[in-house]
């Protein structure tokens, strides 16, 4: 009983209380922050300075709760339904997982470019 206890513990995945996940707005910190003075369109400019090696690394750093459905649905394009077949997930468990994933994957982002220097020194604070 106790060792079923801890496999299912091992299995288990940290999900985040939405909450917690609404807290970060990519496009709001771009704008609070500023790291790419005089732009007219700075979530894009932001988003470009990424290779795809750099969106593969933030990507792989999700939990594959989340990592799984956004590679379906935004690269390889299925639909949320199909999604939640393939998976085998309530729809309704999907569409979080979307979202929440988004969440952190902006997240993991703006670490990402902290990170490696992607952002202008001195401009973030």
């Amino acid at each position: 009983m106790f060792r079923d206890q801890l496999r299912r513990q091992a299995r288990a995945v940290e999900e985040l209380p939405v909450e917690q996940v609404e807290d970060f707005s990519l496009y709001r910190t771009l704008v609070e922050q500023d790291p790419l003075p005089y732009s007219d369109t700075l979530h894009h400019d932001f988003l470009r300075a990424f290779a795809k090696e750099d969106v593969r690394e933030v990507l792989m750093r999700l939990p594959e709760i989340y990592r799984a459905p956004l590679v379906l649905r935004y690269m390889d394009g299925f639909a949320t339904k199909e999604i939640a077949r393939m998976l085998d997930t309530p729809l309704g468990t999907v569409l979080a997982r979307l979202h929440r994933g988004r969440k952190r994957f902006e997240q993991g982002l703006w670490a990402y470019a902290q990170e490696t220097g992607l952002l202008l020194e001195g401009t973030v604070g």
